[in-house]
C-alpha cells in the first residue's frame, strides 16, 4: 500500500527539481566525471571494475553538484573546485561501499550491490582506494582548511556509522538518537560538500557558516525523505523496492514514532520484526497500516520541510543569482519526493 499526501501549491506549476542546477554545473561536472573515471584507475584490475560498477550505477550526484554550485555562487572562477567535487563524490561512493558491507544489502540503486558480486574483503578494501584518492585531491588544492573540513566529515561519518550500529534493531531508540545518526551518516557530507565551496572561494566565515548550515539542514531533509518514501509505492520508481530497511531491520523515524505512538501489542509487534527478525509475508502492510494510523510518514515529512525551512534561511545571507535559486530548488526537490 502507498501513503499518497498532496502536496500544496497550483495544479499546474512545475514541480521543482533539479534542472536548474544541473544545467547551471553541466560543464563543470563533465569535468568532475572525467576526473572520477581517471582518479578510479589502478594497475590492479579488481578496483577501477568495483568501483565503476557502483560509479556507473546511476545517482543524481548531488553532494558535488553542491561543491560546484556553492563555489560558484561565491564568484570562484579557479580549478580546485572540481578537485573538491570529485573528491566529495569519492568519499560518498566508499561510504556506499562500506555501508553495504555494514548493512548486508543484496542491492544498491537497483542493482546486485557490489558485496554480492565481489565480496566484503574486496568491497571495504575498494571503499579505502577510494578514500585514499580523495584525501589526495584535497591535498593537492592547497588549502588546509578544505582538508580539515572534509577529513573533518569523513570521520564524523565513521562515528555515525558506529552510532548506527549501537541503535540496530532497537525499537527503544528515541528521535533524538536517531536526528544523531542522520546528522552524522548523511548531513555530514552534504554539509562539507556546500561549505568547501565558499572556503576556496576565499568568502567571509559568515558566508561558509551559512553554506554549511544549507548543507547540513539539506542532508537531514534527504535522510528523512528517504525514511518515508521506504514505506511508500513511489519507492518502487526510485530503483528501490517497497520496504527494504523493514526487511534489513532498520529503525528509522517512521519506525520510531510509530513505535513510540503505539499500544502495547503494536510495540510488540515491532519488537517481534525488527528486534527479533521474525517477519511474515503480510508483516509489512501491518507495519505501512501502522504508520498511517499514527501519522508517522505524515509526520517525517512535516520533520523534513522543519529542516528544509533552515537550509532556505540560511541562503538568505547571499544575493540573488540564477545559482542561489537553483540551490534553494534543491531543497524543495528534495521534499518532493516524497509526494
Amino acid at each position: 500500500m502507498g501513503v499518497v499526501i498532496p502536496f500544496g501549491g497550483s495544479a499546474d506549476a512545475p514541480l521543482p527539481s533539479l534542472d536548474a542546477l544541473v544545467g547551471l554545473v553541466a560543464d563543470d561536472m563533465d569535468r568532475v566525471n572525467d576526473g572520477i573515471l581517471a582518479r578510479a584507475q589502478s594497475h590492479v584490475e579488481l578496483i577501477p571494475e568495483i568501483a565503476g560498477h557502483l560509479i556507473n550505477s546511476g545517482g543524481k550526484r548531488i553532494r558535488p553538484m553542491l561543491t560546484l554550485a556553492s563555489a560558484r555562487m561565491c564568484g570562484y572562477s579557479g580549478e580546485h573546485h572540481i578537485k573538491l567535487a570529485t573528491a566529495v563524490e569519492f568519499m560518498h561512493t566508499a561510504t556506499l561501499l562500506h555501508d553495504d558491507v555494514v548493512d548486508e544489502s543484496d542491492l544498491r540503486r537497483g542493482k546486485q550491490a557490489a558485496r554480492v558480486i565481489w565480496g566484503n574483503q574486496a568491497s571495504v578494501l575498494v571503499g579505502d582506494y577510494l578514500l585514499g584518492q580523495a584525501f589526495k585531491m584535497m591535498v593537492e588544492t592547497g588549502s588546509l582548511d578544505c582538508l580539515r573540513i572534509l577529513s573533518h566529515a569523513a570521520a564524523v561519518i565513521a562515528e555515525g556509522e558506529v552510532l548506527q550500529l549501537s541503535i540496530s534493531q532497537d525499537t527503544s531508540t528515541t528521535e533524538d538518537a536517531y536526528l544523531q545518526v542522520v546528522g552524522a551518516k548523511t548531513a555530514a557530507l552534504f554539509s562539507a560538500a556546500a561549505e568547501v565551496g565558499g572556503v576556496i572561494a576565499g568568502r567571509p566565515r559568515d558566508e561558509q557558516a551559512a553554506l554549511e548550515s544549507y548543507g547540513r539542514n539539506l542532508g537531514i531533509v534527504f535522510q528523512l525523505v528517504d525514511d518515508a518514501l521506504d514505506y511508500s509505492g513511489k519507492q518502487a520508481s526510485l530503483g528501490k523496492s517497497v520496504g527494504d530497511d523493514f526487511r534489513e531491520r532498520k529503525i528509522t523515524l517512521p519506525v520510531v514514532l510509530s513505535f513510540r505512538r503505539g499500544s502495547k501489542e503494536e510495540r510488540k509487534f515491532w519488537q517481534r520484526t525488527l528486534e527479533g527478525g521474525d517477519q511474515t509475508d503480510d508483516d509489512l502492510i501491518h507495519a505501512q497500516k501502522l504508520m498511517v494510523r499514527h501519522k508517522a510518514i505524515d509526520d517525517t515529512i512535516d520533520r523534513a520541510n522543519h529542516y528544509g525551512d533552515i537550509a532556505r534561511d540560511a541562503l538568505a545571507i547571499f544575493p540573488d543569482s540564477a545559482w542561489k535559486s537553483a540551490l534553494l530548488e534543491a531543497v524543495d526537490f528534495c521534499i518532493i519526493r516524497a509526494y
